[in-house]
């Protein structure tokens, strides 16, 4: 069976052209794709453009050094693969003082933008400031379009966990034990 979704994936090669070996974004989103339903067995853990029917949609690269070419060949690999939008994040400003840059694809040509929000997928970027996996830093976030940010699954949790102990205690306030129901 084939659920017809989308894929977010991290460190997952993309085979973007017959005959040249995979490209290797740090995270790629693409929507309204057919993903085989054993995706986590190895030999199914490529993207390959012409088996999907088109590029991701979002390819993000994270800067650790000078030596990925992220503002050179990989944008021109991107640009030629045809993904909508190409976002380079550099947290230590390795490639200069943005620490953010966002590209979209006009026509056949990559153009860096201001906007953070990606018109085509309906979400945005954003750099976000606060404890995650418990490190206070400076955070690449999924936003939406007023800037509020995506939460993680870890805040999700918490805030079901937070809303939880609310109707329970607003339970026992009625005198009913929450325990038993």
């Amino acid at each position: 069976m084939i659920v017809k979704t989308f894929l977010a994936e991290a460190n997952v090669g993309i085979y973007y052209t017959d005959l040249q070996p995979p490209i290797i974004p740090d995270v790629f989103l693409s929507l309204d794709v057919q993903v085989p339903e054993k995706w986590w067995e190895k030999q199914n853990r490529c993207y390959m453009v012409w088996r999907f029917g088109k590029p991701p949609e979002v390819v993000l690269e994270i800067v650790s050094n000078k030596e990925g070419d992220e503002l050179g060949k990989k944008l021109e690999i991107y640009e030629h693969m045809r993904a909508s939008y190409y976002i380079v994040y550099d947290p230590n400003q390795q490639l200069g003082e943005k620490v953010l840059r966002v590209y979209e694809l006009r026509g056949r040509r990559y153009f860096e933008t201001s906007e953070n929000w990606l018109e085509q997928v309906g979400l945005g970027v954003t750099l976000w400031e606060g404890k995650f996996e418990d490190r206070q830093d400076t955070w690449l976030r999924w936003c939406y379009q007023d800037g509020t940010v995506l939460p993680t699954g870890d805040e999700r949790a918490s805030l079901a966990e937070q809303r939880a102990q609310i109707l329970a205690d607003r339970l026992r306030a009625m005198g009913i034990d929450p325990e038993t129901l």
